[in-house]
């Protein structure tokens, strides 16, 4: 099993991916567009989440050596 501070880590971590993609994701874009639009506004929530990625890393990073701050 985790120790405490590898799970408290791991569920910030966690936290701050569900925290970023809800904020980031146009999501009531996805569910109030016209049929006709559904499928650029999927294109745009794939593209969002790729962007995305480099983000959630630096976090992930930072969360485990945050001397890589200074």
């Amino acid at each position: 099993m985790l120790e405490p501070r590898k799970k408290k880590r791991v569920q910030t971590i966690a936290l701050l991916a569900i925290i970023w993609f809800a904020v980031s994701l146009p999501l009531p874009w996805f569910f109030a567009a016209p049929d006709e639009a559904k499928p650029q506004v999927f294109v745009l929530l794939q593209i969002v989440g790729i962007i995305s990625i480099p983000f959630i890393m630096l976090a992930i990073v930072w969360t485990i050596k945050p001397e890589l701050t200074t």
